[in-house]
């Protein structure tokens, strides 16, 4: 197995820089002083003019997706999920979840928690699947009688004494079971086991349970309709159950859901995905998440400039135009750093099986002239004002491409030498074969 090759820095490199270095990052700074004075800043005044804008946004992230016939439809689900959020835009306030079956459109976004009907022993059937503002119980406690340990032994003389051992357990149970239902909660959620015997006593007494609740959805449901995880049910009061509108049980597809909207303390929203295969509906989430995550960074940065090479187009040519006013040999590096950003453009001419040179040579003479967001048009192989056509991305994106791409052309400039292992610069193809395992016999 080769080893990896030792990097040696220029002596000073953590403190200072060389002439190469700081010329970069004075050509990283020019470009990013270029961006924010173009970038079109989103009118916040207008909500409709800031729903259309964050859309747009969305669709050209989802533009390239396995899911791009339907990006109108996603595109209004992934801004009406964030906008449910509070100020912060916490992104796991957003669930996700998948059902086989249906066709894409069939997604639905819920304005609250949703999770899949966990496992239930008999007696669930006769439990109410719909409360109005019922008080919810989060536990962490386990509601079955269970066996005891293989290596455990009890001693006892009589039966009398094996009946109140027995007793004793049924006890315990039904002293939990009274204490959540005096409590006055309506929904019980436990991440442990809630046994036939508590499924049933719950259902005598008109309340609805669910056991085995995975971690995150019992957290997300913590968050949204308040309260607190309990792992002891003696000090159930009213400031640790949680509350919500409206609570249902209803079917998606084949499967059965839990449904909890109108959550008074966060603003949640969870994402019902419909679809065939479980990979495709993977491949939807992963699209999705890319769209939320744009939509949530233009609410952040409410700037954004246009897509499609457009933007490394013009600084390019402001960085070439630029480079002429500076004599010496500082002019050939902030022109080489100019003629590195047009590979974005013509990265996306290849791609598309497009022209390059051609494609770049009608770009430069329409940024010459003044077209600031022209770019690359895919559709109809020629170029574009991008801004028109909505290719648009955040430029706080554009920023930190930008100076990323700086910091490890500086960290490259600044190796003087590598070193190798010599043993993994020998020919392999000099080494003896061997029949199989080890070395050839002699003869």
């Amino acid at each position: 197995m080769m080893s990896a090759p030792v990097i040696l820095l220029k002596e000073g490199t953590d403190t200072s820089q060389g002439i190469p270095q700081l010329v970069s990052n004075i050509n990283a700074c020019q470009a990013l002083e270029k961006i924010k004075a173009i970038a079109v800043t989103v009118k916040k005044d207008s909500k409709e003019h800031q729903r259309e804008l964050f859309e747009k946004c969305a669709a050209t992230a989802l533009s390239s997706k396995l899911i791009a016939l339907q990006k109108g439809f996603f595109s209004k689900m992934v801004v009406d999920a964030v906008m449910m959020l509070d100020d912060l835009l916490p992104l796991k306030m957003i669930g996700m979840k998948k059902v086989q079956g249906g066709g894409l459109e069939e997604s639905q976004l819920i304005a609250g928690v949703a999770f899949k009907k966990t496992f239930s022993y008999a007696g669930f059937e006769m439990q109410p699947k719909k409360y109005e503002k019922p008080k919810i119980a989060l536990l962490n406690v386990e509601l079955e009688l269970k066996a005891e340990k293989d290596n455990a032994e009890i001693r006892v003389n009589n039966v009398e004494d094996y009946q109140a051992i027995v007793d004793a357990e049924w006890n315990i149970l039904y002293d939990k079971l009274e204490k959540i239902h005096l409590s006055g909660a309506k929904v019980v959620l436990s991440k442990l086991p809630i046994g036939d015997v508590a499924t049933q006593y719950f259902a005598d007494r008109d309340m609805f349970c669910a056991g085995r609740v995975p971690e995150e959805d019992l957290k997300r449901t913590m968050m949204a309709c308040g309260g607190s995880i309990q792992t002891s049910v003696n000090a159930l009061t009213g400031d640790v159950l949680g509350q919500c509108t409206l609570f249902e049980e209803a079917q998606v597809g084949s499967e059965r859901y839990n449904f909890f909207t109108g959550c008074p303390k966060a603003k949640t929203c969870t994402i019902i995905l419909r679809g065939g295969s479980e990979q495709f509906m993977e491949e939807t989430e992963r699209s999705l998440h890319d769209a939320i995550m744009i939509v949530r960074r233009a609410i952040k940065n409410d700037s954004v400039v246009a897509g499609g090479g457009a933007i490394e187009m013009e600084i390019s040519k402001h960085l070439r135009d630029y480079s002429r006013t500076i004599p010496g040999k500082q002019q050939l590096l902030i022109g080489a750093y100019a003629k590195a950003l047009e590979v974005i453009p013509r990265q996306l001419c290849d791609n598309a099986g497009f022209d390059a040179t051609n494609i770049l040579n009608k770009l430069r003479a329409k940024h010459a002239q003044g077209g600031m967001w022209y770019g690359v048009d895919v559709n109809n192989e020629d170029i574009a004002d991008n801004f028109e056509s909505c290719v648009w991305e955040p430029a706080v994106v554009r920023i930190n491409a930008f100076t990323a791409a700086s910091e490890a052309a500086c960290l490259i400039l600044s190796v003087d030498e590598t070193i190798k292992n010599p043993r993994s610069t020998v020919d392999s193809s000099a080494l003896p074969k061997g029949r199989g395992r080890g070395r050839p016999h002699a003869h």
